[in-house]
């Protein structure tokens, strides 16, 4: 926590912020104000992500911008909204966390390769929120998170607060919208974490081939002499399993890119 950071750019007034928390400091928070909130026999922390125990690919939208439009493959998976939505949307989930008496922020980076990484700024309502994307990015050392800056892509996780479905465009209760041009992802209604990573992995499947990087939703992992195996398919079919070789290093299970020098963990 710190007393100078401020949100106030983001148009956000609270000023109780919690930081780049360590995990101790979630656990505890989230012990105390998450509902049914418990530690598994494990150590892993167990919370209830509400009704959506998943994502919601029929409610994430992209803005339709001239700027970005061509660049995009528009249909059932990649589905437009305009500019004057997403912004109502946007003020929607301001103005909810504006109503928050304490926030949680998460600065990291995502993609490994420091040629290559984008900064991100996770604002949310939830400690389980910010353990899981905390986890999930990149972490910055203490040099770099005092130096962060502004970020090259803000995720405002609104999530316990509903869109209003008679927005133009809206389907559901549900919304996660991203702006190229605002480098912005709003989510709404929807509580399950994972749509903040696939928030970030979106970005960086559009970011990435744009350089000349090949993006990727595959496993990967290293051999002693360097070699790289890439294991892909879709969620279920056996990435991680298959990458998790003792034999050889894994580079990560998920999310890649591959560029000129290498292959990198997104």
């Amino acid at each position: 926590m710190t007393n100078q950071f401020t949100l106030k750019q983001h148009n956000i007034e609270v000023t109780n912020i919690v930081r780049n928390a360590m995990p101790a400091q979630l656990y505890q928070e989230a012990l105390a104000y998450e509902a049914d909130a418990a530690i598994a026999d494990t150590g892993a922390l167990m919370v209830r992500s509400g009704e959506k125990t998943g994502r919601s690919p029929k409610d994430k939208r992209i803005v339709e911008h001239p700027d970005s439009k061509d660049n995009i493959w528009w249909g059932a998976v990649n589905i437009a909204v305009d500019e004057h939505t997403f912004e109502i949307n946007r003020e929607r989930a301001i103005d909810y966390l504006n109503t928050r008496p304490k926030l949680y922020v998460v600065d990291g980076f995502g993609g490994w390769d420091p040629n290559e990484q984008i900064k991100v700024r996770i604002v949310c309502t939830r400690p389980y929120h910010a353990l899981f994307m905390w986890n999930m990015l990149i972490r910055p050392t203490d040099e770099q998170l005092a130096n962060f800056g502004e970020p090259d892509y803000v995720v405002f996780n609104a999530g316990q607060f509903p869109a209003n479905r008679y927005t133009t465009g809206m389907t559901s209760k549900t919304s996660v919208d991203l702006s190229f041009e605002r480098q912005e992802v709003v989510i709404l209604g929807t509580e399950y974490a994972g749509e903040m990573k696939k928030g970030i992995f979106t970005v960086m499947n559009y970011i990435m081939p744009k350089k000349g990087v090949l993006s990727m939703h595959c496993s990967a992992n290293e051999g002693d002499e360097g070699d790289v195996s890439l294991f892909f398919g879709l969620s279920g079919t056996g990435k991680t399993t298959l990458s998790a070789d003792a034999r050889r290093q894994l580079i990560g299970d998920d999310e890649h890119c591959w560029t000129d020098t290498g292959v990198f963990n997104i």
